[in-house]
């Protein structure tokens, strides 16, 4: 599995730490920037990120700006993206489980090293569940078209 990375200046730090607990863990990944704290756009870095996982060059996404909600939007621009917002452990399981999401955003200005690790591993190591929730997320994709 390679997980696709982006963020921007306020997701940096913490985009930083995950890429250090996916490499604790085994786990591939592939950065899309940004790749400092000088200011700079989300949505260039969500975007590419978002891309590399409807493609199938990456398994699944993270991206991290400040809030979480910028970058989670422009994810979510891109066709075949599920993007949710997670702020705490349940919610990653639960949008793993009924809504099939294949990328996580995280909020850097909010989300700690310690709690982003467990978000991440929930995300990451959670099964969709399939059942009546294929069928919405069916529903949810069919939108795009």
């Amino acid at each position: 599995m390679t997980i696709a990375l982006g963020s921007d200046h306020g997701g940096f730090a913490l985009k930083e730490h995950i890429k250090t607990y996916l490499d604790s863990r085994g786990i591939a990944w592939k950065d899309f920037g940004c790749n400092s704290t000088e200011s700079c756009d989300y949505p260039d870095f969500g975007a590419a990120a978002a891309k590399a996982v409807a493609s199938g060059e990456c398994e699944k996404g993270i991206v991290v700006c400040t809030t979480g909600i910028g970058i989670s939007i422009t994810a979510n621009k891109i066709k075949g993206i599920r993007c949710a917002l997670c702020r705490d452990v349940l919610s990653a399981q639960l949008t793993r489980q009924h809504n099939n999401a294949n990328m996580l955003a995280l909020a850097g200005g909010f989300t700690g090293p310690f709690e982003a690790d467990h978000i991440v591993a929930a995300f990451l190591d959670t099964q969709f569940e399939g059942g009546r929730h294929e069928r919405r997320v069916n529903k949810i994709m069919a939108l795009e078209n």
